[in-house]
């Protein structure tokens, strides 16, 4: 007799996994179609899935009451006076700057467009990635707002709270008001929030800016007011559309393409081309810093500590300084180049024939790099950039190899046993939801980073869809698996990938390119209080992004 298989009950995980796939799928679907209602039966299943998967960054979404520090890492991710507008449309780059101010939101480098009251258009320059990011915060903004309303008038129309009538007069009259008035003001929006005063206070704060002080008032009483009618009147649902111009381009490496040639251009005009070439991908102040800061900043005494001048330079008040060190990089081989494509993906070309190398132990007779630093992309964007990028340049239709030697990413991730500040060197990236990995041999080891006092991890890294979208019970099972998965970031396996096929498959580059991938921990996902949500490094992220330029300065240098 046929014993019967024994099922065990799916794991959170698995359970949180699907969830993630779904999503993308309904994403796709949406964007293919065109246009969706969040609110409607066209968003369900993005609400659903997202209120099961209940991501770590956005706090409890099941609960009734509002998440406010979910709240404020979404807001400075999209466009100020979004909570306002009824229609959102996601757009190639499709030539509004001339006519429309650009909004840049706080920690997202993206342009966006206030078309009139009620529509907010939004270019998309980097991918799908780009499109998943946005459709997560907005579907979390959509939720929250309904939380409001509920708060309000608990689906009855006719009852509605106290509060909101108070809120609604000072919003709509753009009431000034005392010390005293403010005060009373929070405790009624910890009415209308369910939240205590004390933490009404802290968001309050942290929403403030000296041209809108109560911002966070008028973010609540909008989110709050298109919510009301959204609930009251069919005809003014909340939607999001995609442009014909943006389904079209997708996924097509246009903006890509162009950023990529721009950069060949300034390599081959000033003749640089046939020199070592070494890709840095890391932020846009540590490698010109780390070369250049020392011999232009003469006047700044020397310190015991290594890492004090630039955690100088890191300080928001030291304009000045920063200014001095570019003028003076200029004038040294250093070239900017405008990030004019619409990647938003800022570089730097660096002729280190024109920098006095003798601290770096290297002799007048080696052959000086050019090294290429680019700024960090975004998600997918990071394939496209990269593929772009390593393919011949061809100005006259004339194929010229670039001559690449290296490429190092420094990044921040997530991190899963550590802390915020320590260091993680991988040795695979795993990609999320498909079969693919990729394991490579890292020439950054976890013993160069011996005597600094900082920890070092090192294992494989998952690359995820969407750092948004990651729980707990998915993030430990990666953790405690087979998989053995130190941390998390998002453009690892894309790179990777577009520099085995540019190396191994397509032959654009030599077979044996060196790759150095490290990472600084951001945050810990795990960890309450610590995940992305709870706020930035501060200057604990000086050391460790400074001590990942240096070595990967050092091997450079020591290749050639």
């Amino acid at each position: 007799m046929q014993s019967k298989i024994n099922i065990k009950e799916r794991t959170r995980a698995q359970i949180s996994s699907n969830a993630i796939e779904r999503m993308y799928i309904a994403m796709r679907h949406l964007f293919s179609r065109g246009f969706y209602k969040p609110m409607g039966t066209s968003g369900e299943t993005l609400r659903n899935s997202l209120l099961l998967l209940q991501p770590e960054i956005y706090g409890n979404l099941n609960g009734d009451q509002v998440e406010l520090k979910g709240l404020i890492y979404v807001l400075d991710r999209l466009p100020e006076g979004i909570e306002e507008c009824q229609f959102i449309n996601l757009t190639a780059e499709e030539g509004y700057t001339e006519n429309f101010k650009v909004i840049i939101p706080k920690k997202r480098r993206r342009n966006c467009y206030r078309i009139d009251i009620n529509q907010m258009n939004i270019e998309i320059t980097r991918g799908r990635s780009e499109v998943y990011d946005i459709l997560t915060h907005l579907t979390f903004l959509y939720i929250e707002s309904h939380k409001i309303r509920q708060r309000v008038n608990g689906d009855k129309e006719e009852d509605v709270l106290r509060e909101w009538h108070i809120l609604e007069d000072i919003i709509l009259n753009n009431k000034k008001l005392s010390t005293e008035e403010s005060e009373v003001l929070l405790v009624h929006l910890g009415s209308i929030l369910g939240r205590t005063y004390q933490e009404v206070k802290e968001a309050y704060d942290e929403f403030a800016t000296a041209e809108q002080p109560h911002r966070f008032a008028h973010t609540i009483y909008w989110m709050g007011k298109l919510a009301l009618d959204e609930f009251s009147e069919h005809s003014k649902e909340r939607t999001i559309k995609f442009t014909p111009d943006l389904r079209d381009s997708i996924g097509h490496h246009i903006y890509g393409e162009h950023w990529a040639n721009q950069i060949k251009k300034v390599i081959y005009d000033n003749k640089l081309r046939n020199r070592p070439l070494h890709i840095i991908s890391a932020n846009m102040h540590s490698v010109m810093n780390a070369l250049y800061a020392s011999d232009a900043l003469p006047e700044l005494k020397p310190s015991d500590d290594t890492f004090d001048l630039y955690t100088q330079l890191s300080d928001d008040a030291n304009e000045s300084l920063r200014k001095k060190v570019q003028k003076y990089a200029a004038g040294k081989g250093l070239y900017f180049v405008d990030a004019t494509s619409g990647t938003n993906i800022q570089v730097q070309v660096i002729d280190t024939e024109k920098i006095d190398l003798k601290k770096w132990d290297v002799t007048d007779k080696a052959e000086k790099p050019v090294l290429l630093v680019m700024d960090y992309a975004f998600g997918e964007q990071a394939y496209e950039t990269m593929d772009e990028l390593l393919k011949p340049y061809q100005p006259n239709g004339v194929k010229i190899p670039m001559n690449v030697k290296s490429v190092s990413i420094m990044g921040k991730a997530g991190i899963l046993e550590g802390e915020k500040g320590d260091i993680m060197i991988p040795t695979s990236h795993v990609f999320e939801g498909t079969a693919d990995n990729y394991p490579f041999k890292n020439e950054l080891r976890k013993s160069d980073f011996d005597g600094y006092g900082i920890n070092v991890q090192k294992g494989a890294m998952i690359t995820v869809l969407g750092t948004s979208l990651q729980n707990k019970d998915i993030l430990e099972f990666f953790r405690d698996s087979t998989w053995r998965v130190i941390g998390l970031e998002m453009e690892g396996a894309h790179y990777q990938k577009a520099i085995q096929a540019a190396s191994k498959i397509r032959g654009n580059i030599n077979k044996n390119v060196q790759v150095r991938y490290a990472y600084y921990a951001s945050d810990n996902p795990l960890k309450t209080g610590s995940t992305l949500a709870s706020g930035g490094l501060g200057t604990t992220g000086v050391k460790p992004t400074y001590m990942i330029t240096i070595k990967i300065l050092e091997q450079i240098f020591k290749q050639d």
